[in-house]
């Protein structure tokens, strides 16, 4: 096997990962008021909602597509969905999910960099991890011509191995990709690269979805507001610090 792959798809995923879960505890435990997105609907709201919109819709998709798709052994579905089915139907529903995120995050990239306001209140991270997850877009929407020369699903079923011997710490994870094509190993580097900056980034925002789940369940949080009567004469407007 090549060194040169080993390193990349072998030692590389682990420094990332590695990256991604300890930066993130770090900075949630030093730097918790930099734990948001900033945003910059007060400087102009023009194409955000849109873009944001289809952004958010398109990456949700094929996040939680990725990471089911790619992690899920394929013993688990092959009973009731076969290898190359399960291609096509990644390629479809894939190709729409990414095109509708292509769109967006082209609409906020060219809000961000063409009005001279939001630029120059942007930090380079922000703009930095705008262009990766554009140019990680445009590349899965690369794929999907070279996904079709591989009908059968044993591409898919070989970029699903290398992922699942990665998580699992198994050997030989790096040979899975030796026959990948150009554009497969370039999505997969770069999707790496993405965790390996994403705990120096505002996507560290992403973590605060989870406690979503919690405020769905917790108890009702009851407020009673305090009214202090306190006389105002002459009709005049409460005095500041009277009232709710």
């Amino acid at each position: 096997m090549n060194p040169f792959d080993y390193l990349l798809f072998g030692i590389y995923p682990y420094i990332c990962l590695s990256v991604f879960f300890i930066g993130c505890l770090v900075r949630y435990d030093r730097d918790q008021y930099t734990w948001k997105s900033d945003s910059s609907e007060l400087l102009r709201r023009g194409q955000l909602r849109l873009g944001s919109n289809l952004f958010h819709i398109g990456v949700l998709f094929l996040f939680f597509g990725h990471f089911f798709g790619m992690l899920t052994p394929h013993f688990v579905y092959e009973p009731f969905l076969g290898a190359g089915a399960k291609q096509v139907l990644a390629m479809v529903s894939g190709g729409v999910a990414g095109l509708l995120g292509f769109i967006g995050l082209s609409i906020l990239l060219h809000r961000r960099l063409s009005d001279d306001r939001i630029r120059a209140t942007s930090n380079p991270s922000d703009i930095l991890i705008a262009l990766l997850l554009w140019l990680q877009l445009l590349l899965g929407l690369v794929t999907i011509p070279y996904s079709a020369q591989h009908l059968d699903g044993s591409m898919m079923l070989r970029l699903a191995e290398w992922a699942q011997r990665i998580v699992t710490f198994r050997a030989g994870a790096a040979e899975m990709l030796g026959e990948a094509g150009w554009v497969f190993r370039a999505h997969m580097f770069l999707g790496m690269t993405i965790f390996l900056v994403f705990p120096f980034t505002r996507l560290v925002h992403i973590w605060s979805g989870f406690a979503t789940v919690g405020y769905l369940v917790r108890p009702y949080q009851v407020v009673r507001a305090r009214r202090l009567n306190v006389p105002v004469g002459n009709g005049a407007p409460p005095r500041p610090g009277v009232g709710v």
